[in-house]
């Protein structure tokens, strides 16, 4: 299975992973990258199973028939992360008026720049506030994009004080927050959705097509969606289950 480093280092996979082997008996090797690489690793052959967050490169990998179908799964949220101090006054429930400030006030602002699925939120997020991204960069001298996964990224913003957009899983997961506080939440635009799909064996005839069936059919029934629905840190809920 391809999927994303929230999904991994959130701590999801090995809580919901045993339970999929005791119903079923068979084993799942996650590789776990930004979504774009798990995507293009579908697109290659070299994955079963896709499980992802970012719906608009989800339905095009369908629809250029390299998976099957896309499933939704399971939503959590997006949440701007930043020192408690908040030089740039960003804290709200308003991402994209916080982005401004962000690009104004020249803050320390790291981006994940890998094309996962939070990157892809993110540059959706300084689009929708009128700022220019050349090269998926804004052009303001404090935004460093690190091209590593979300738990590194907030690593990154904890020892140098910066902002940075996580989602809310890897957040309630990570463990060396330094001052870093959640700042902006709450807002509708910060809504991050999962999907599943298998890889098109038409396309790529090595896919264990079969077992790949068995993971979507699973973690989309009740069995799985209560598992991920009972996967909680200090009490709190990481991620929603919300198959159709």
């Amino acid at each position: 299975m391809a999927s994303t480093t929230s999904t991994e280092q959130s701590g999801l996979f090995p809580y919901l992973l045993p339970e999929f082997k005791k119903a079923t008996g068979i084993d799942v090797k996650v590789v776990a990258v930004g979504t774009g690489q798990a995507i293009d690793m579908g697109r290659r052959g070299d994955a079963d199973v896709l499980f992802v967050h970012d719906q608009v490169a989800e339905e095009k990998v369908v629809a250029e028939g390299f998976a099957i179908k896309r499933f939704p799964v399971m939503y959590n949220d997006f949440v701007l992360v930043g020192p408690a101090a908040d030089p740039a006054k960003t804290k709200g429930k308003d991402i994209v008026e916080a982005l401004k400030k962000l690009s104004a006030a020249n803050a320390d602002f790291v981006s994940r720049g890998d094309k996962s699925g939070t990157h892809a939120a993110e540059l959706r997020y300084w689009k929708t506030a009128g700022i220019e991204t050349p090269g998926d960069k804004p052009a303001f001298a404090n935004y460093k994009a690190c091209g590593c996964g979300m738990g590194p990224a907030l690593n990154i913003a904890a020892s140098s004080g910066g902002y940075v957009l996580a989602d809310r899983g890897t957040w309630l997961s990570f463990k060396n927050r330094g001052d870093l506080v959640v700042l902006v939440e709450g807002d509708t635009k910060l809504f991050n959705q999962y999907g599943v799909m298998v890889v098109n064996p038409a396309k790529h005839p090595q896919t264990k097509v079969v077992e790949a069936q068995k993971f979507v059919d699973w973690v989309t029934s009740p069995a799985g969606q209560n598992v991920i629905a009972g996967y909680k840190i200090g009490g709190e809920q990481l991620f929603f289950p919300n198959a159709k």
